[in-house]
């Protein structure tokens, strides 16, 4: 498979390129230049794998000329050793709504599911050259300790996580900065989410720089996490055996939920996918009304969903665009300046796909309090968000993804159902441990310096 940029389609890249570098040299992101559609009987041949076959199907479609199906089934195995779970994700259910609990994996959260499976296809790539990898990369929560987890002592590879200062909660912190492997880094950006992504773009933006540290990103944009995070679509659809179904996903930055996209437009009979928000709902407002000019990040119970802008929405502003990268590119520079309204005709195409939805912080506690009372779960905030946009939206009949552990929220669940959910005993050693972490000011040329003086 043949890979391109949204903003400049008329270069060719392979998956290693795509895979490596994350995001492309004109700032654009990476999408497979066609797509394998599969049809009735080819789906049906995917219906009773299990979920690390399932998994090697999938994604060898797109990484083939990297790595052979052999070894990548046997990464497979590898990465998903570790999980919870033996089939890696599981379906349980509150009320009529199915949850696709994503959590299982060692750091408690959904991005564990790519997370892994990355961490070994960079042991993978660097075992195959002499090489040295930097990898940077902005968390809003969840990715950071994911990425630590799945790159911690590995030779050739140093890791370093922005996460925004005091506004992501306690767990989420330790389960990053008190891991002791000396190829981790982490760093506390006096801003926002959206301001550590910025940083970070303009990292790989500056040519120079990131060729010389041979820097790398695990963010949600790069090309590996949304492949792998397409297969527990299917995975699921195939498990409920209906005809069609719509997912509800909390969302920040764009990937889980483009993920479905790509799995829909790869065959998979997806009704709808419902894109829900917290407080910071730009995509939301965008969706629903084509408004797509940011506001001030709001500080919130979900913290992995207080983002603005998210970097993932450019891969379906290019398809919407009829793949138009020249419009994708002009468009983009709207986004930049904050002055992007949706015109009717895109926002028409866009409303085929997916719904949208917001809560509140009260509809948020309220949500968890009444799933807890009526069907004794504990929702994580990010999950019922997206149980609340699914209520919201009278879609009861539909799998809402559960990205997190409740135990990583302790203030939310505290506050909703006056109840403290523990970590996982092989966890529990974090809230003790020493943390360390480097305070840095929201300042590119400082984060770079700090990186320089690592490497």
């Amino acid at each position: 498979m043949k890979y391109i940029s949204t903003r400049d389609n008329s270069k060719v890249y392979n998956f290693e390129q795509v895979f490596i570098k994350g995001l492309a040299d004109d700032g654009g992101l990476y999408v497979p230049k066609s797509l394998k559609k599969y049809n009735t009987d080819e789906l049906l041949e995917l219906k009773n794998l299990n979920y690390n076959e399932l998994s090697t199907e999938i994604i060898n479609l797109f990484s083939a000329d990297f790595i052979s199906k052999e070894e990548l089934s046997s990464l497979i195995n590898k990465s998903y050793s570790t999980f919870r779970e033996k089939e890696v994700v599981k379906i349980s259910s509150v009320g009529e709504i199915k949850l696709l609990e994503l959590f299982h994996g060692p750091t408690l959260a959904f991005k564990d599911v790519a997370m892994q499976f990355i961490g070994n296809l960079y042991e993978y790539y660097l075992n195959k050259s002499d090489k040295k990898i930097n990898i940077v990369v902005a968390t809003s929560g969840d990715t950071g300790a994911a990425a630590i987890d799945a790159i911690k002592g590995k030779s050739n590879l140093n890791i370093f996580v922005l996460h925004p200062n005091n506004k992501i909660s306690s767990v989420q912190r330790k389960l990053m900065t008190t891991v002791e492997e000396k190829n981790v880094f982490n760093i506390a950006i006096d801003g926002n989410f959206d301001d550590c992504q910025n940083i970070v773009k303009q990292m790989f933006s500056d040519l120079e720089f990131s060729k010389s540290i041979n820097m790398s990103g695990v963010n949600s944009i790069n090309w590996a996490r949304i492949i792998a995070q397409t297969v527990y679509y299917f995975y699921s659809y195939f498990k409920l055996g209906k005809e069609t179904i719509s997912f509800s996903v909390p969302t920040g930055n764009f990937g889980d939920v483009f993920a479905g996209y790509l799995a829909k437009k790869m065959g998979l009979p997806i009704d709808k996918l419902i894109v829900a928000t917290n407080e910071n709902d730009i995509l939301h407002r965008a969706i629903s009304k084509g408004d797509y000019v940011s506001k001030e990040v709001k500080e919130t119970l979900s913290p992995s969903m207080d983002i603005q802008l998210a970097s993932n929405f450019e891969r379906l502003i290019y398809y919407v665009n009829n793949s138009d990268s020249k419009i994708t590119a002009e468009i983009m520079k709207k986004v930049k300046q904050n002055s992007y309204k949706i015109d009717k005709p895109s926002l028409e195409i866009i409303q085929k796909d997916f719904l949208s939805e917001s809560c509140n912080e009260k509809e948020t506690l309220d949500i968890i309090k009444k799933n807890y009372e009526e069907n004794d779960i504990i929702l994580d905030p990010h999950t019922a968000v997206g149980v609340g946009a699914a209520n919201k939206l009278s879609f009861n009949d539909c799998i809402v993804l559960s990205t997190a552990h409740p135990c990583k929220f302790p203030d939310a669940i505290n506050n909703s159902i006056n109840k403290h959910e523990k970590l996982p005993e092989e966890l529990q050693y974090v809230l003790n441990k020493d943390e360390n972490f480097k305070v840095l000011n929201n300042n590119t040329e400082e984060v770079k310096n700090f990186v320089k003086s690592k490497v």
